[in-house]
């Protein structure tokens, strides 16, 4: 069965950091685009950053660019998110999203939380 778990949330002061995890199993990502997204309360899904499969070519959410860097080893069967400079509306359930299946595959999230 084809699963993606996030984890590495948490909550963390502004200015802060944090590195999130999204493994996968069941199937390989090695030939897949990934992607992360964020979805705060109230608001809807959008997308955080994205990595093509040999992991050169990356994308960013205006919002993140410059702060926050996608990386992958597709060896682990693993794409990361690490989250520099962290500000309060970064506040969301973080999930990560491979192309596989009708619909796509997606985690069950993990939430991060930027407070003072």
């Amino acid at each position: 069965q084809a699963q993606l778990v996030e984890s590495g949330g948490g909550l963390v002061h502004p200015g802060g950091f944090l590195r999130l995890s999204c493994a996968a199993s069941g199937f390989t990502i090695r030939d897949l685009v990934i992607t992360w997204h964020r979805q705060a309360p109230g608001k809807e899904r959008e997308l955080v950053a994205a990595i093509a499969s040999n992991g050169i070519s990356k994308d960013y959410g205006a919002s993140v660019k410059g702060r926050f860097t996608i990386s992958r080893d597709n060896d682990k069967n693993t794409v990361y998110l690490q989250m520099n400079s962290l500000k309060p509306e970064d506040t969301a359930i973080y999930y990560c999203y491979a192309p596989l299946g009708i619909g796509g595959t997606w985690g069950q999230g993990t939430q991060v939380t930027v407070s003072s």
